[in-house]
């Protein structure tokens, strides 16, 4: 199961509409609907705010589909995923890697900007 659908599972789960889910994220629902859709890559500041959003841990978004067991509790609106210890752990090496990933294009960002007010 990808992360998107993922996410719209968790989202059925609690009853929630996707344009209730995007008022929450502060964003337009065409957007949140893309994510769903898996039509754009998410980011993590937005997985961490679904995560958040959803009362889940953000690595739970990456579980392989086999090991995924889904326990809805349609009365109080939550949903969570169960994983082996193992599992967790590679799927927070996973998230880590994104992250480290994510702030070496910040710093590359930050150096051509710091060049460019230096030019100037």
């Amino acid at each position: 199961m990808s992360v998107n659908e993922k996410i719209r599972l968790v989202r059925e789960a609690k009853g929630w509409t996707q344009e209730e889910v995007a008022d929450k994220l502060q964003m337009s629902g065409n957007g949140y609907g893309d994510i769903e859709r898996g039509e754009t890559d998410i980011k993590l500041s937005r997985l961490f705010q679904l995560a958040e959003l959803f009362e889940m841990k953000p690595a739970e978004f990456f579980q392989p589909s086999e090991k995924t067991n889904v326990n809805v509790r349609v009365k109080q609106h939550r949903s969570s995923f169960y994983m082996s210890s193992q599992n967790e752990t590679e799927t927070l090496k996973f998230v880590i890697e994104q992250k480290d990933k994510e702030i070496e294009l910040l710093k590359k960002i930050i150096e051509l900007m710091e060049s460019k007010n230096e030019a100037n």
